[in-house]
């Protein structure tokens, strides 16, 4: 059974930075492309991040590019977003999500992947 478990939300101010983590199990986790989503009350799910298996290729949402990092230790299985300079805008449920593409590639469909953790709730004020 695949499990995909989310940690590091909360609550942070305008400016601040926050680290989430994503820890895998039940997936060959170095052969797995992971990605983070979020989704704000009443809105779709977004891409945010993505990351090939091997850790070489990253892809990123414009929206935060230049202010999130993915990187994934395929040792530990576990993949982890750092996250810079937050905005109000940034609020919503985070998703970490692994694909089953036998391709080392970067996925930035939300159709691209087949696993899915429950979420962590990360709220910017201002």
């Amino acid at each position: 059974q695949v499990l995909l478990v989310e940690s590091g939300g909360g609550l942070v101010q305008a400016g601040d930075s926050l680290r989430l983590s994503c820890a895998a199990s039940g997936i060959t986790f170095d052969k797995t492309p992971m990605g983070w989503f979020r989704q704000a009350p009443g809105k779709e799910r977004d891409f945010v991040a993505a990351v090939n298996w091997s850790g070489g290729q990253t892809r990123y949402a414009d929206s935060v590019q230049g202010r999130f990092t993915i990187s994934r230790d395929n040792e530990k299985n576990e993949v982890y977003l750092q996250m810079s300079n937050l905005k109000p805008e940034d609020t919503a449920v985070y998703y970490c999500a692994g694909s089953e593409i036998p391709v080392n590639v970067a996925v930035i469909r939300p159709s691209g992947y087949e696993h899915w953790g429950q979420g962590t709730q990360v709220t910017v004020s201002s």
